[in-house]
């Protein structure tokens, strides 16, 4: 062992495992490759080992940072948390106290001293953040607690207890959709945000379909990039059909990158020929692509024959370009400020590629918030930002869970005003007059509450840059800082720390030796208590699927008087010429019913048709299934189920420690109730168009078919005959779908509350007296974690600290 491991041991006051170092060989270089398993065998005991690990963690973030300021030195952080321990802070333990007495934090105070420069201290994520240290802490107990139960095959408590301990785990990312035309300056603002840069802007223009995530890189100080490609089918489906010399423009820029410009001389056999793919032999054989390279600038250059179509920036003697053949590229990035926040650069709407448009929605589902990004010149008078923004708000609101919309103007270093205005009035200015638009769009306007949007004024390229900027001449510092509390995992470490609280009450409840006579009357008065709430969330799910099935009903009857009427509309477009419409609707057909024109607006013939579907429940949806985290859905009858075990506790203290556990359980089952409503609401909602798609998926197969004279109006009568022979059924069919998704989930509900809760009671109030080792001291030190956590958690969230 050399003197660098031999003095951080010393220096971290743990010289006594200097000789179990060098015996297993440990020296500078191999040291910074330990990992969780190896500090176990390096150090037995869980108090040291918890120091050692907080001391590790802290010197491999100071060697990994650049150009920020030095963290301190354990020694001094050491130092600091004996002078914080003389005032009047909040007692907080950490495993690293075990047996030496109690340290007092504020819950700023250590976390602001592992912050880098000033500029970035609002969003530091830093694995130092104080909420990061205590989950970090409290997994690390879990982790030893789970290792110590008993071995034991069909037990059921120790399985119950194992499972648990596992389930705690949750890696939840926020997401965060960019939307924005070539030249908006998305990959400039992306830059800015994470402060490098990793996405290409300026000179090379966009791809138009390809999804690009980025996201932290948890494992490594690498920047790491995986490529994910469509199928060879859906290639082999996307190839034109002949003849080729009357091909669209989309199509041959397609074509053209994958096997440059001779495509059309080629025979159809040839297309799949390996020499097209040697770079790329992932594609044949359906794996990922993984790059890894040490800076931004490389990855960024070795990502762009994925993501880019421009053939400007084609290095020479280059002629491939696989962005064709790409459905997603997922960027990993090192030091990256916001861990839990996913920001995804996506194309303006879906694909003809089915796995590709599936993703797409998908993501656009998944996304908390939108960015919306246009330039601050004339933000109003950008169509394309505009109808992204209406083509997509079903997906994003009632089929999605977007809670808020950003407008963001980017370049808003470029704005002049003639009338002597200072530059922040004419940013004000700016700010209005999206807000004054947007009020004017009640289709996006019915999915979001009031007060969903913003506007921001952005200058990426002056701030990437380090230019010298006033205060209000850019507000990416306001975005990071918005990114910041999204990051914020204080729920999650909440969720994790009371789970765990249960789980240990559980175990030492298990453990002691209480009174039968007393269970029983518990359990008694638990089961009835249960029975009254699954009562009150029956009552309330059956009033919501009648209010559904009677606002359906509506909404089929003025489908068929109307469907006719919109599908004119929609096939005979104005302002477009017959043959223009002509290629226009081959694609739509091709394409199931949606196609995105590149000058004009998407088509969807299947949301025309399903609108009056729609239109009739989205107040009552949005009601029932809120985005905003702080509503809950069906009118919060769930989130007020309860076993009043607040009021037990007082009552029956023998049993208090199962009763903690109950409690906890039933928080634990209304978060995860939670997520499953919000993903499956999205799936019902959507449901209308999807199967308003299947019942017109053969007459649209049937359009397709027709070639030369008369296609336009053959194409025409096909959709139109089909819709109105079939609209009495058609629609009947999506309302009975929708309203069986929806008693579906209602009948999950119930399931869940009830058997998960008497699986628990059971568990807790029907096992005692069992051989468990003793986790007194991990208990004590998660109650108090949990105790301090508890009442900033509710206040966030708007509930009573005592729930």
């Amino acid at each position: 062992m050399d003197d660098y491991v031999r003095s951080k041991l010393t220096e971290w006051g743990l010289s006594e495992y200097i000789q179990k170092f060098e015996d297993e060989g440990v020296d500078k270089k191999n040291f910074h490759c330990l990992n969780e398993q190896d500090f176990a065998n390096l150090i037995p005991k869980m108090g040291p080992r918890a120091l050692f690990r907080e001391s590790f963690k802290l010197l491999k973030e100071e060697e990994n940072t650049t150009n920020q300021n030095i963290i301190e030195s354990p020694a001094q952080l050491q130092q600091e948390r004996e002078e914080v321990a003389e005032s009047d802070q909040v007692l907080l333990p950490t495993s690293a106290t075990k047996g030496k007495g109690k340290r007092k934090l504020d819950f700023q105070g250590e976390s602001s001293k592992l912050l880098s420069t000033p500029s970035k201290r609002k969003r530091d994520s830093g694995g130092g953040s104080h909420t990061e240290k205590i989950l970090s802490d409290v997994k690390n107990i879990m982790n030893d607690v789970k290792q110590r139960l008993p071995n034991q095959d069909n037990n059921k408590l120790i399985e119950f207890l194992t499972t648990e301990i596992s389930n705690l785990e949750e890696d939840k990312r926020e997401q965060v959709g960019v939307f924005g035309k070539t030249g908006a300056g998305k990959s400039s603002l992306i830059n800015a945000v994470i402060e490098k840069k990793i996405l290409h802007s300026g000179i090379i223009s966009a791809c138009t379909s390809v999804m690009i995530k980025v996201e932290a890189n948890t494992k490594n100080k690498k920047y790491e990039a995986d490529i994910e490609f469509i199928t060879k089918a859906e290639w082999q489906y996307e190839l034109p059909p002949r003849p080729w010399d009357d091909v669209d423009e989309d199509i041959d820029e397609k074509m053209s990158a994958v096997y440059g410009e001779e495509w059309k001389n080629m025979s159809d056999e040839s297309f799949m020929d390996n020499k097209y793919f040697k770079e790329i032999p992932e594609f044949l054989q359906s794996e990922k692509k993984n790059l890894t390279c040490g800076s931004a600038e490389d990855l960024s250059e070795k990502c762009a024959r994925y993501t880019r179509t421009d053939s400007t920036s084609r290095e020479k003697g280059r002629k491939r370009w696989y962005w064709p053949l790409v459905k997603c590229v997922t960027v990993r990035v090192p030091n990256y400020a916001f861990q839990h926040v996913t920001l995804v650069d996506l194309p303006g709407t879906c694909d003809r590629n089915t796995s590709r448009d599936k993703m797409w929605k998908e993501v656009v589902g998944s996304c908390s918030t939108v960015w919306i990004v246009t330039d601050s010149i004339r933000p109003t008078a950008d169509r394309d930002a505009w109808e992204i923004l209406e083509s997509a708000s079903s997906l994003m609101g009632n089929g999605g869970e977007c809670q808020q919309i950003h407008f963001i103007c980017t370049k808003s270093d470029l704005i002049t005003d003639s009338n002597n205005e200072s530059a922040a009035d004419v940013r004000a200015r700016v700010k209005e007059k999206v807000i004054q638009a947007f009020s004017k769009l009640p289709k996006v306007k019915k999915h979001f509450r009031d007060g969903c949007m913003k506007v921001f004024t952005v200058s990426s390229e002056e701030f990437l840059e380090k230019k010298r900027l006033q205060p209000d001449e850019t507000e990416i510092p306001e975005l990071q800082e918005f990114l910041q509390n999204l990051n914020n995992c204080h729920s999650e470490t909440f969720n994790y720390v009371s789970g765990a609280y249960g789980i240990l009450s559980l175990i030492k409840g298990a453990r002691s030796r209480e009174v039968a006579g007393k269970k029983t009357k518990v359990c008694s008065e638990l089961n009835e208590n249960m029975r009254r709430e699954l009562h009150k969330v029956q009552k309330s799910m059956d009033d919501t699927y009648n209010a559904f099935r009677k606002y359906l009903s509506k909404g089929v009857e003025d489908s068929k008087k109307r469907c006719q009427e919109k599908l004119m509309f929609e096939l005979n477009p104005k302002g477009v010429s017959g043959r223009g419409f002509h290629k226009i609707l081959k694609c739509v057909v091709r394409n199931h019913g949606t196609y995105k024109p590149k000058k004009s607006k998407q088509i969807n013939l299947n949301e025309t048709l399903a609108s009056c579907l729609t239109d009739s429940i989205d107040e009552e949806f949005r009601k029932t299934f809120p985005n905003e985290r702080n509503c809950e859905p069906f009118n919060g009858v769930i989130n007020a189920f309860s076993l009043d075990t607040n009021s037990l506790i007082e009552r029956f203290t023998d049993v208090t420690l199962q009763l903690i556990f109950l409690k906890t359980e039933e928080m634990k089952m209304k978060t995860k109730l939670s997520k499953e409503i919000r993903d499956r609401k999205k799936k019902i909602y959507n449901s209308l168009t999807e199967e308003i798609e299947k019942s017109m998926r053969e007459c649209y197969k049937i359009a397709a078919g027709f070639e030369g004279e008369d296609t336009l109006k053959n194409m025409r009568e096909t959709i139109m005959k089909h819709v109105l022979s079939s609209n009495h059924s058609m629609f009947e069919q999506a309302k009975e779908e929708i309203l069986s998704r929806l008693r579906d989930l209602m009948d999950e509900i119930l399931k869940t509350l009830k058997e998960t809760m008497q699986k628990s009671i059971e568990l807790s109030l029907k096992t005692d007296d069992y051989p468990l080792p003793d986790f007194e001291e991990e208990l004590s030190e998660v109650e108090k974690y949990y105790n301090n956590l508890k009442k900033s958690h509710f206040a966030q969230w708007g509930e009573a600290a005592d729930a």
